[in-house]
């Protein structure tokens, strides 16, 4: 092991500072280096079509070779999303209990990511990782198998609580390991690092059975359909509705990818108890009575495509919602996702539902500690110094304080930010130096290809839509052969605005007929004064400022051309026609396009356009890609 006067420990959190979820923080000594937890979070509604976020890996990435494990305290999303994601990247060994490695290995397979170091870690055991000696111990969540992790460094332990919650009658029967938390705090803590996320709640968190007498209630008093909307991931949740089931003899049919895997993999390694023939499929809903079904469905987050709101948008293939169906809604909305959980519930109410949440009746009890719970958790570790994490801001400071009340000196506290270095000493803990850090964004199979700019661009079509401006020029001389042809798209609808297109037809020619008698020829002077031509006569006309995209087409008349077959109109935003056979155009599309637009892909379509004297005919027009500069579809 090395000493103390050779280095210094390092605590890097690279997310779960100042937000709810992406949670990853790396311990540092020397060429060492363990990772607690590889999350992700949810995007926020700026952030137009992305999926998931996770955090920025690039400091792991260029100090691989020193990362001995990635340590993972429990198998909720925000806590181990990002592991396929990382792997790609970096190949490191993966160590947690059996339940979370169960659903890791279940998010490999569907990324076909064959070669992964899981190795099971029981609550109670430890392991040496480099330097460090890594200790799990038993804790109590949401979800079977948590545990909070104690990294024995080389100047002092740091203790990792993850998640977590006192509960003395949990559904699994195993009790949080307060003795072993004691134990390390008799011994000396170093470092504290405590869940944030319930500092706001006095007293302490409800047991998890209170659930399970209040479903036995609901259960015992419906004589309709049930559906009970919960995270996949709520194991101890989806064991109590199956227990409600069976009491009162309904059988349960599984909705939702997520939901589907994770049932599947707690029956495997034996976290979920269902007497046989108690799961059904889908299908068989409709040979059974209402009284005698129960859906368990993801969606308790309002998310898009979860099966819940796609029931209550009348879109899920198997199940409609209807009147009488009574939905239970167990869990409560992450912030942020408030508005689209009041929507789905709306929806429901709409379809003649019945619907069960936590803020009409008590269906959802939460995971996280409240003040007495972290409390007490400070009072056994008795941490020589405190960093607050897993919380927004506030949550950050309501946590420092609440250390301080029990007598914690403030200088002893670092609310710090994703990215900081703390560095610690058996006598200090400062904040020196960041590393590279933030949010990727993932967005389909894309990984970190849409940035800031990006989405800049979506949220400005979103708001004001697209016009595109299409024309055919001679080359040479510049002189207009066919168009201009406006194509809008989310800006107004054409056919109901007639007179606007052909004013802003005639503002495009007057541009065009002041560059060529200026004798400007270059094409990006070109395209910028359609473009500031244009949006100055649509804001004064309108007040919008939609973006523009010029498409000129430069004609060599030499060449075999019929101008007849010129534009024809098409359906679909950058769908151009791919192939050309007979027809021979030199096509130049400028880079530039807009002040804040990113790069496009080729385009290419079958365009419509009325030349001013002649008839409309259509003609295939192929350009090449566009520049890194050009807008992104």
């Amino acid at each position: 092991m090395a000493t103390e006067k050779k280095h210094k420990l390092k605590i890097i959190p690279l997310g779960g500072l100042g937000e709810i979820g992406k949670n990853m923080t790396v311990i540092e000594y020397g060429s060492n280096i363990v990772v607690i937890d590889c999350g992700m979070s949810f995007p926020e509604d700026e952030m137009l079509g992305i999926d998931i976020v996770i955090p920025d890996i690039t400091y792991l990435v260029k100090n691989k070779d020193k990362v001995k494990g990635i340590f993972l305290t429990h198998g909720h999303e925000d806590h181990i999303g990002n592991i396929p994601y990382l792997l790609k990247k970096i190949n490191v060994p993966i160590y947690g209990t059996k339940l979370t490695l169960g659903l890791v290995g279940n998010k490999l397979l569907e990324h076909k990511i064959e070669d992964a170091q899981l190795n099971v870690l029981d609550a109670g055991s430890s392991i040496n990782a480099g330097c460090f000696k890594v200790n799990f111990i038993r804790s109590s969540h949401s979800i079977p198998d948590a545990v909070m992790i104690a990294v024995e460094t080389p100047i002092g332990t740091i203790v990792h609580t993850g998640d977590f919650k006192i509960d003395y009658t949990p559904i699994s029967g195993e009790v949080i390991d307060l003795d072993a938390i004691a134990e390390f705090g008799r011994k000396g803590v170093l470092v504290a690092m405590s869940d944030s996320t319930n500092v706001e709640r006095p007293g302490s968190t409800d047991s998890e059975r209170i659930i399970s007498t209040k479903f036995m209630e609901i259960f015992k008093n419906c004589d309709s359909r049930i559906i009970v909307a919960s995270f996949a991931s709520n194991i101890h949740r989806i064991q109590q509705i199956i227990n409600a089931s069976v009491a009162y003899g309904r059988k349960v049919a599984i909705s939702g990818k997520s939901m589907i895997n994770a049932v599947k993999v707690s029956q495997e390694l034996g976290y979920l108890d269902v007497p046989d023939g108690t799961i059904i499929h889908v299908n068989d809903l409709k040979k059974l009575k209402d009284n005698e079904i129960v859906v368990v469905t993801t969606g308790s987050q309002g998310e898009p495509m979860s099966a819940l709101t796609r029931m209550a948008n009348a879109d899920h293939k198997k199940i409609q919602i209807k009147k009488g169906d009574l939905v239970i809604i167990s869990a409560t909305p992450i912030p942020g996702n408030e508005k689209t959980v009041s929507r789905v519930i709306n929806m429901l109410y709409e379809k003649g539902a019945e619907v069960l949440y936590d803020a009409i009746t008590q269906v959802h009890v939460s995971g996280h500690a409240r003040r007495d719970e972290l409390k007490l958790i400070l009072t056994l570790l008795k941490p020589k110094f405190f960093i607050p994490v897993h919380g927004e801001y506030r949550h950050l400071m309501l946590h420092s304080k609440l250390a301080q009340e029990l007598g914690m000196d403030e200088k002893d506290i670092i609310i710090g930010k994703n990215g900081e270095v703390f560095e610690v000493t058996s006598k200090t803990i400062a904040k020196n130096g960041n590393v590279t850090s933030g949010n990727i964004l993932v967005d389909g199979l894309g990984v970190g290809d849409v940035g800031n700019i990006v989405l800049r661009d979506r949220k400005l079509l979103s708001e004001n839509g697209l016009i595109i401006i299409v024309l055919a020029t001679e080359k040479g001389t510049g002189k207009i052969l066919a168009g201009p042809e406006i194509v809008s798209r989310g800006f107004i609808y054409v056919r109901e605005n007639i007179d606007l297109i052909e004013e802003s037809k005639e503002v495009i020619r007057k541009a065009l007929n002041k560059c060529t008698d200026a004798k400007v020829k270059e094409w990006n002077s070109i395209k910028m004064a359609i473009k500031d031509s244009l949006s100055s006569f649509i804001y004064d006309k309108i007040k919008r400022n939609p973006m523009i995209l010029p498409i000129i087409v430069d004609v060599n008349t030499n060449d075999t051309l019929n101008l007849t077959e010129q534009f024809n109109d098409y359906t679909e935003l950058g769908n151009l026609i791919e192939s050309i056979e007979d027809i021979k155009i030199e096509a130049d599309i400028s880079s530039e396009v807009e002040s804040n637009i990113t790069e496009e892909p080729k385009i290419s379509e079958v365009i419509e356009v009325n030349e001013v004297n002649e008839p409309k005919e259509t003609q295939v027009i192929e350009e090449e890609p566009l520049t890194d500069k050009e807008f992104e579809w």
